[in-house]
């Protein structure tokens, strides 16, 4: 088991690296709205400085738009046109091949991290006192759960229906996650479904934890092991190859 999850997440890795829309969406997008956001203050990020509040979002940005949408897209095409039938007729199991999908996506978010640091401290983004363990930890939580959901997507909806579903969720969140407004500017019953999403459990995490002196709610923490917990099980259960 363990020499085929390497060699399928070698194949998926090098698949997605050779798409050129998933490396444009999972590295120019984030780097242009960190980049623009930072220095045309029209966000409501309060007396702070902008770059202060976006990076953290910025980067929650990151982990989402890559374990979700370009996972949900790219493995819902799969499907269709019948690459996904043909790994199923191979020794390859379904927990494998979504195991590889979630681990080839680690390794795109971790060169999307380190883009987006370069691109921070230019900017002049500094860690202030924070803690990168937790962000760490959150991010792995956060990327499990997202690819849970851009599977779930992917192996029951049709392709297309795919693409609208994962880049319609993908505004939502990103209006309702803390990414690019903060969660406390949400009226209060907006405010408290967004907290009871992924993203703004993870928005809430990088922000306590690469912020200047703030913490991570514990129901952040809670909320993101429930989804990442949950996701896959059904992403699992639900997922067929044609």
């Amino acid at each position: 088991m363990g020499r085929r999850l390497v060699a399928q997440t070698r194949i998926e890795l090098t698949l997605t690296l050779r798409r050129g829309e998933s490396v444009l969406l999972a590295f120019a997008i984030p780097m242009l709205l960190l980049g623009f956001f930072s220095k045309v203050d029209v966000l409501p990020t309060g007396s702070g400085r902008s770059i202060d509040f976006l990076f953290p979002g910025v980067l929650a940005l990151a982990v989402m738009s890559t374990a979700m949408v370009s996972l949900a897209i790219a493995t819902g095409f799969e499907r269709s046109t019948g690459v996904l039938k043909r790994l199923g007729a191979t020794p390859l199991t379904r927990a494998e091949l979504l195991g590889a999908k979630t681990l080839a996506t680690v390794v795109i978010e971790a060169l999307q991290v380190a883009v987006l640091v370069v691109e921070g401290l230019i900017l002049g983004f500094r860690l202030g006192g924070g803690s990168i363990g937790l962000a760490v930890a959150g991010a792995a939580l956060a990327t499990v759960a997202f690819a849970g959901i851009g599977l779930l997507m992917a192996g029951s909806l049709p392709a297309l229906t795919t693409l609208a579903a994962a880049n319609g969720l993908y505004l939502v969140l990103l209006l309702l996650g803390g990414m690019v407004i903060p969660l406390s500017k949400l009226p209060s019953g907006l405010r408290a479904v967004a907290r009871a999403l992924p993203a703004g459990a993870l928005s809430d995490v990088f922000h306590g934890a690469l912020g200047q002196g703030a913490s991570v709610p514990a129901r952040s923490w809670i909320v993101l092991a429930l989804w990442a917990a949950i996701a896959p099980v059904v992403a699992a259960l639900r997922f067929r190859w044609e």
